[in-house]
């Protein structure tokens, strides 16, 4: 039986590890923007917290943008494929609902991107 090993370049796991952290920190803050729209949409949120975690959130995003630049990444890089279950991130990232946005438009209200978690 052929032993079988891996061929490891450091600026290779460099970039990897890189890549990995981001995609990770990526689908938290799509997680993260779905759960404040959808408390938005339920009315849990005063208009103060709303302003505040819209803020934030797109501090978040605009932060991801600047560390895929930094490391020679696209946000489209940070989206592994999942198989037959398809791929981690919706496949627009950028063209994804923003906080007080109307995140059902055209959907008739059902989510219609990726798996649920």
């Amino acid at each position: 039986m052929a032993s079988r090993r891996l061929k490891v370049d450091p600026e290779t796991v460099e970039r990897d590890l890189v890549t990995l952290v981001l995609t990770v920190v990526e689908l938290l803050r799509q997680l993260m923007e779905r759960t404040a729209l959808h408390r938005a949409d339920q009315g849990d949120l005063s208009a103060e917290q709303e302003e505040r975690i819209g803020m934030t959130l797109m501090l978040l995003q605009d932060r991801m943008s600047e560390l895929c630049e930094t490391h020679g990444l696209t946000m489209d890089d940070l989206n592994l494929d999942l198989g037959p279950l398809g791929s981690l991130l919706p496949r627009s990232t950028d063209a994804g609902p923003t906080p007080g946005g109307d995140a059902d438009a055209g959907t008739g209200g059902e989510e219609t991107v990726g798996p649920s978690v």
